[in-house]
């Protein structure tokens, strides 16, 4: 029940239902003013130039929001016009769907932001072809346009000059929630009772949300200027530093789990060790809940307590033919992370900054990735060699097809809803074009059928006009959180709306329906059969980039190994890179498994793959750790030795892929001022454990036919 709390509270605290009042209230109120005033008609356009505005309002630096919303409003108008002067002329209006309709998913090489502004373009584009006007109310219609997308640009910045903290408050409460979730996700690897392989997919998948929030934050933090420049931004930023550096740790930790529960399944012991990172998952949750929430925090656990109650038990038990001595060293990771999850609890006190150093803005910005937008990056993309030349051309195709359906074979006045849906769904991949199909389709069903409940029992204005702010609220909220729930939401706000000025409700549902179901198909079978993107094809590239990210981490460890000083900020780079990295393969891996069977190949290779990789991370990070504790003085010839024979054996592995591999510079100096001696027993198995996960990763890379692998 706590669980289930939590998560409430997380939502209601959420940015996501913060922006949805947002949005909400932006885009209703110009329609109510104007009501009011008797030129409800008005108020509906300057919404519509809202709403359009609202989709380019996506997550990220004040500036970054602030160009994507001007951008848009300038295209939105442009649009608007462009679409009044063709409308009643067919061959413009068609050679206007084509250009545009590729020009716009063109901006897609620019990102997620650039995108989301040309389906704004696009959607307007939509919404006005039905709309025969004479030039001066063309004219006339795109002024009211632009007052929408300028009062939406205004109010949403105003919105943020008052919070400025907020948006990146939420966010660090969102990574510290998924944090948490990953860290419950691995005591379930502990827990003897559990499926270990279920248990380690849902590991590396959560690995994927882990990384996508931490993205976010770095984003909001280290592309702003000014949050970065004022002190009160100081603990958001120290806290993510740790956050960071907690979830490293538990990536860190790999123990051999199917083994432990051989030699401890039977003493009980394991359900307390698991238990015991339940309780640090707990209390890290908490932590993040009170800072979503910009609330108090209260302790709910004493994780002392616990480690001590596992201490005792640990020692009561010892046996080292049985693993004990395993458990020592699982007691001290976890000492290790409870350290983690006090620092993290210091944002909350006053002095959080003391002890703490702040880096530079230019030592921030390596953090993150930086978008080129140019014409030099439009042009080279206009090839068949570029996956979004590609999807443009099934975007255009498909949107033809669909305006000459609605037009040459379909009377229904709302038959523009299969263009509109075309552009929601249909997406560069197939399996994500698959997905949003299902959850289009069954979200309109379930919203139509509730939109006619409501209209056939529901006669009072006043609560349907309750239902249509409700439905919306509820469209904004999760349009960016749940795109099933959204259409759910989506499709009763619009049967109610055009049931509320006047219009045949049950006839629009019906047409709603059937054009979501033809615009589906078109979808489907283009993204099969129209320049298809599949997964598979792409490996070769996500597979080099983890390789190459791997080899870099062993190169930056050799350098430890051999005395030279590595920076924390070289570290955390070149961790930041494999773990996104690892991400980017895994999302992949989960996209093709989604697609048809014939176009799944590599299947297990790939899982392997995966694997292997989650564990080299884990133990090259272990031994980061290791050396950090032990201090920096070098270490022996043979621990140098056997780091260039795991290095050597990545690099053929690359080589595999790519010939023209160049590895990085080694920098690690004249090996003969090494000590001579032989390194550790335990180092040593560690080292050759490394070395064996590498020629694995090696056999499994040599099985893959990169041959099918090419685009």
């Amino acid at each position: 029940m706590k669980e289930r709390s939590r998560h409430i509270r997380y939502f209601l605290f959420s940015q996501y239902l913060s922006d949805g009042i947002r949005i909400t209230i932006q885009i209703i109120l110009p329609a109510l003013v104007f009501s009011q005033l008797g030129a409800l008609s008005i108020g509906l356009t300057i919404s519509t130039g809202a709403l359009c505005v609202s989709i380019s309002d996506a997550p990220g630096p004040v500036k970054h929001k602030r160009n994507g919303m001007l951008y848009c409003s300038a295209f939105v108008v442009l649009m608007t016009v462009l679409t009044g002067f063709a409308n009643g002329y067919m061959l413009l209006l068609e050679l206007l769907l084509l250009t545009a309709t590729f020009f716009f998913t063109m901006l897609t090489v620019f990102g997620n932001r650039a995108a989301s502004v040309g389906i704004a373009a696009l959607l307007i584009m939509v919404l006005r072809m039905d709309k025969v006007l004479p030039v001066p109310d063309v004219l006339l219609d795109a002024l009211w346009i632009l007052c929408g997308a300028l009062w939406y640009t205004s109010t949403a910045l105003l919105f943020y000059s008052f919070t400025p903290y907020r948006q990146a408050q939420r966010a660090l409460g969102n990574c510290i929630h998924e944090t948490a979730e990953f860290l419950h996700i691995k005591s379930s690897l502990y827990h003897p009772a559990t499926d270990i392989q279920h248990e380690y997919r849902r590991l590396l998948a959560q690995q994927i949300v882990v990384n996508e929030r931490q993205d976010e934050v770095r984003e909001l933090l280290f592309k702003s200027d000014a949050l970065l420049q004022d002190n009160n931004t100081n603990a958001i930023v120290f806290t993510f530093s740790e956050v960071s550096d907690l979830y490293e740790k538990t990536m860190a930790t790999w123990y051999d789990y199917s083994l432990l529960r051989d030699k401890l399944a039977s003493s009980g012991i394991l359900e307390k060790v698991s238990a015991v990172i339940k309780f640090m998952a707990v209390e890290l949750d908490n932590i993040g809940l009170a800072i979503q929430s910009n609330l108090a925090y209260t302790p709910q656990f004493d994780i002392n307590e616990a480690l001590e109650e596992l201490k005792r038990i640990i020692d009561l038990a010892y046996d080292a033919d049985k693993g004990n001595l395993v458990l020592k060293k699982i007691l001290v990771n976890f000492r290790n992370l409870h350290a983690r999850i006090v620092e993290i609890a210091r944002y909350f006190e006053s002095s959080s900054e003391h002890g703490r150093v702040k880096r530079s803005k230019n030592e921030y910005a390596k953090f993150v990735t930086h978008q080129e937008i140019s014409l030099a990056v439009f042009r080279d993309n206009l090839n068949t060699g570029s996956s979004v030349f590609r999807h443009s051309l099934r975007m255009t195709i498909t949107g033809m097809t669909g305006f000459a359906i609605a037009r040459l074979l379909l009377n229904g006045h709302h038959s523009y809803w299969i263009l509109l849906t075309i552009l929601f769904i249909l997406k560069p991949g197939y399996s994500l074009t698959r997905e949003r199909n299902l959850q289009r389709i069954a979200g309109t069903i379930a919203g139509g059928l509730l939109g006619i409940l409501i209209i056939t029992t529901v006669k009072d204005h006043g609560f349907l006009f309750g239902l249509i702010v409700f439905f919306m609220l509820g469209t904004y909220t999760f349009q960016r959180m749940n795109y099933i729930v959204m259409v759910f939401f989506t499709t009763p706000y619009i049967l109610i709306l055009f049931h509320f000025l006047g219009m045949g409700a049950l006839d629009i549902a019906r047409d709603r329906i059937m054009d979501t179901a033809i615009a589906s198909l078109l979808a489907f079978f283009s993204s099969y059969l129209l320049f298809p993107h599949w997964e598979s094809k792409q490996f070769n590239i996500y597979i080099e980039a983890v390789l190459e990210a791997h080899n870099r981490y062993l190169h930056k460890l050799k350098d430890v190994f051999s005395g030279i000083v590595v920076s924390t900020l070289e570290y955390k780079l070149v961790r930041k890179d494999l773990y996104v990295s690892m991400a980017n393969f895994s999302a992949a891996a989960r996209r093709m498994l989604s697609e048809p069977k014939s176009k799944q190949q590599n299947v297990p290779e790939i899982s392997a793959f995966e694997i292997l990789s989650h564990v080299l991370a884990s133990n090259v990070a272990s031994l980061f750790e290791e050396r950090i504790e032990t201090g920096g003085s070098p270490a022996s010839k043979e621990s140098i030795r056997l780091l260039n024979r795991s290095m050597n054996t990545m690099e053929e592995s690359i080589r595999r892929i790519n010939k023209e591999y160049q590895p990085p510079i080694n920098y690690a100096g004249n090996s003969m001022a090494l000590p001579s001696n032989n390194p550790s027993d335990d180092l040593k198995e560690h080292l050759a454990f490394v070395y064996k996960i590498t020629t694995d990763i090696n056999k499994v890379v040599h099985k893959i036919n990169f041959n099918s692998s090419k685009v």
